[in-house]
């Protein structure tokens, strides 16, 4: 299977068969993606290949992975990443998510930790901080797709140009897209519960965020990162809520310190 030329390989857990892109040597490094999946030319893979070994799957639904028709909430896709932590042939492994993926990451940290060794969040959503008509995640699903870009990125230029991208990458756009709403349309991008059980994540924690993202703001990830016992909060500046891309040598920076520590 390959994408744009770059190879990818794959993992079976529990009979679902995952697109999985892989980079680099070193650490290994269980790599979940945001709302949308990893460009495999990414800039940050290749950066962070250097001090880790980067698996990065595709979610059910997303990518090129099916989803099984029963597959469909949170829950499915938390017992399946702990169930690939436990497929996957090390003792421990540090486990990265970007957005959505950090959510993801967040959930899986706080049911079991002993396959871990680190935890790294970035810019995640899945809480719910403030009151019931407080709006803590900008809606990308109804605001208009020129706000969103605004919002998402400290420069706007460098956010994806869909009229460039190719058919291929147009279809795998609108599945992810579509998977997305699946996993996470009500309630919007959060677990009512998740705040309750983010005291249990007992692993090193770094939350790196971009300072000009208003997707979810700065404020709104120092709040997450004090939920999260001894988790270190740190800001990217001239990024948005999408600090890898934006930014990849200052990111891959970071997050390489972090795991030599």
């Amino acid at each position: 299977m390959s994408t744009n030329g770059m190879p990818l390989g794959g993992m079976t857990v529990n009979g679902i068969e995952l697109e999985v892109l892989r980079r680099g040597s070193g650490t290994p490094v269980l790599l979940l993606h945001g709302m949308d999946t990893l460009h495999p030319k990414a800039r940050f893979l290749d950066l962070l290949g250097r001090d880790a070994e980067i698996i990065a799957p595709s979610s059910p639904g997303f990518g090129n992975t099916q989803r099984p028709a029963d597959f469909d909430t949170m829950y499915d896709l938390v017992h399946l990443y702990l169930a690939a932590l436990d497929a996957l042939p090390y003792d421990k492994v540090a486990l990265m998510g970007l957005s959505f993926g950090g959510w993801l990451a967040a959930e899986v940290a706080a049911a079991s930790c002993h396959r871990l060794s680190r935890l790294i969040l970035i810019d995640p959503v899945g809480i719910k901080l403030g009151g019931p008509t407080d709006r803590d995640i900008l809606d990308v699903f109804n605001v208009n797709p020129a706000e969103v870009r605004r919002c998402g990125w400290h420069d706007p230029a460098k956010a994806p140009d869909y009229d460039a991208m190719s058919d291929e990458e147009l279809v795998i756009h609108a599945r992810n897209w579509e998977a997305l709403c699946l996993y996470a349309w009500h309630p919007y991008m959060y677990n009512p519960q998740l705040k309750r059980w983010l005291g249990q994540i007992r692993v090193p924690t770094l939350m790196l965020w971009g300072a000009s993202d208003r997707v979810v703001t700065p404020d709104y990830g120092r709040a997450y990162s004090r939920l999260i016992p001894g988790a270190r909060f740190e800001i990217i500046e001239e990024a948005g809520h999408h600090p890898e891309i934006e930014q990849p040598e200052r990111f891959a920076g970071r997050v390489a310190a972090f795991l030599r520590e």
